[in-house]
Parts: structure tokens; sequence; C-alpha cells
């Protein structure tokens, strides 16, 4: 398993503060809407990280900002997302992967839904 991206179960950390959950107090949230898509990822992930006025919205010059970026430390919480595109969803993940693979940043931690919520 990677060392990029780090899943957090909601039930088994309902009570814990963000660092006894195991996210580092200055990770940066990423903004989570009811549908995560490209669009959404792009442009929360872009807002979260204060990405430059020449970020492109495309998968590539994420990528570009990310790695130029002085962030180590995402969080998404999915708990209250109700539709994921699970392609864009994985090129994202990829995109974070990649990032840490060759800079050694960001992590991302991905707070999922109980499998309880509907």
């Amino acid at each position: 398993m990677s060392q990029a991206i780090h899943y957090i179960d909601k039930n088994s950390n309902q009570n814990a503060t963000a660092l006894s959950a195991g996210i580092p107090t200055q990770a940066v949230t990423i903004a989570a809407d009811e549908v995560l898509n490209k669009n959404t990822l792009l442009t929360n992930l872009a807002n979260a990280c204060d990405f430059p006025s020449y970020f492109s919205h495309n998968w590539d010059s994420a990528w570009d900002c990310l790695t130029d970026s002085d962030v180590t430390h995402l969080m998404l919480d999915l708990t209250s997302v109700k539709k994921i595109d699970t392609e864009d969803f994985n090129v994202f993940k990829s995109i974070i992967e990649d990032a840490y693979t060759d800079f050694g940043k960001p992590q991302l931690w991905v707070i999922m839904p109980s499998t309880d919520d509907a």
C-alpha cells in the first residue's frame, strides 16, 4: 500500500481529533461537494492549495501546481458526498501517488463514509 494515500473509516474515528486519527494538524482540507468529479476536484484542490493564476484547470496543470506547492498534507472528507465519478477520483489519486513518488509530497487522508450511511 502506498504511503501517499491513507483511508480513515468514519466509524472508527467518530470522536477522535484530527491528530489522534492520524491526520496531521497542518493538513489542508479539500472541500467536498455532493458530487465529486473532475471539475469539483480540480476547483476545490486549486482553492485549497492556493494554486497560481496560470493553473489551467486540467490534470496535468494540477500535478504541476501541486508539486510546486508548499502543501505537504491534504485531507478529503467523503462523508457528505452523494455521487463520486470513480474514473475522475482514480485519476486524482494517481496524481497524488505520482507526486508523492517523485517529490515525497503530498500525502492525502481520505475520510470514508461509514457503510451504514446511505
